[in-house]
């Protein structure tokens, strides 16, 4: 998507005007613990292959036939794995009067249990490479290999480590793939953000899936004790700051992951330091479905940018390193076994 940055003093803005705020009083309940159990190990190359299975269909863009193809893969690895499976199928207006056939693909683990954690990633690919330095290939679409298929290629094999795993965590896990997420308008997005007194974000054309699911979640009355988002977790040397709308909807989700991850070894890549705020999928879940959600997002942490290639037809493989991917994986399932 767009992930268009706000400028550093709205973003500090934000981060403060976010202590005043209530936040849900799930997210006070999530406490840095001494992990009582210890998870399963992360398998980097089986989440690889994965990411290279989604870029085989082609670019993911809606209303083409890889995108179809992708979703149906998605779904079928879901439902291998174990998972309750629920396609929800909607049309996504985007801004420029395109109608897209788009679905939010959701795999359910554990689905009695009443603790719930929301774990999602966008499945769809960019339609146009917006960023590329060469002019030819601008209306090309994205590879997306890191900008989406690496957040799903580690939340699948999430669920595959889950279901061989002889002790499994307590609590039920949701993984929801977002779709529609990254059609939008990179020139306008964002002029129009959230403040905490509740007036809308303008979007321009992103997070189409997202907003329908908080809208409109797959169970009735759906609620998580709290999500955690994936973007471009996938890229060689990434660096995740603590995203500042993150900060501020969902302070105490994000230490502790973070805590974790350090616990893990893997402070290299969970820095404890501010980030700029991001337009992403975890705004409607915070802010229409009421579930205090995080955003692990790539940013580089001198410039504010993202990786090299992100929204350009090199976000290919090359990007993708096994290293970043365990060092999400591995950080993820640990906090999920963390619960009780």
């Amino acid at each position: 998507m767009t992930k268009r940055f706000i400028s550093f003093m709205l973003a500090l803005t934000l981060a403060v005007s976010g202590c005043k705020t209530k936040q849900n009083e799930n997210t006070n309940q999530t406490e840095q613990q001494t992990p009582q159990v210890s998870a399963p190990s992360f398998n980097a190359d089986s989440a690889y292959t994965f990411i290279e299975q989604q870029l085989a269909f082609g670019p993911r863009v809606p209303n083409t036939p890889a995108h179809q193809r992708g979703g149906d893969f998605l779904a079928a690895k879901l439902k291998e794995f174990g998972c309750d499976v629920t396609v929800q199928n909607f049309t996504a207006t985007t801004w420029d009067g395109k109608k897209l056939n788009a679905r939010n693909i959701i795999g359910s683990i554990n689905p009695q249990a009443q603790k719930r954690i929301l774990l999602a990633s966008h499945w769809d690919s960019r339609p146009v490479a917006d960023q590329d330095s060469a002019a030819a290939d601008k209306t090309k679409p994205v590879p997306a290999a890191n900008d989406g298929a690496s957040g799903v290629g580690v939340l699948l094999e999430l669920a595959r480590t889950i279901q061989q795993a002889q002790q499994k965590p307590s609590v039920g896990v949701d993984i929801v793939f977002f779709d529609a997420e990254d059609w939008g308008n990179s020139e306008k997005a964002g002029n129009d953000f959230e403040q905490p007194t509740g007036n809308s974000i303008d979007y321009i054309g992103f997070c189409l899936g997202s907003r329908y699911w908080a809208k409109n979640p797959h169970k009735p009355n759906y609620t998580a004790y709290y999500g955690i988002l994936l973007d471009m977790v996938g890229a060689k040397g990434a660096t995740f700051a603590k995203e500042a709308y993150s900060m501020q909807y969902a302070p105490s989700v994000m230490n502790n992951v973070w805590q974790t991850a350090s616990r893990s070894g893997y402070s290299q890549y969970f820095v404890d330091t501010q980030g700029t705020a991001v337009l992403d999928d975890h705004i409607a879940p915070n802010t229409i479905a009421k579930i205090p959600m995080i955003d692990i997002i790539h940013t580089n942490l001198n410039s504010g940018g993202f990786f090299q290639d992100w929204h350009t037809t090199e976000d290919t493989m090359e990007n993708i390193d096994r290293g970043t991917l365990k060092a999400v994986g591995q950080t993820l399932l640990q906090t999920l076994y963390n619960e009780q």
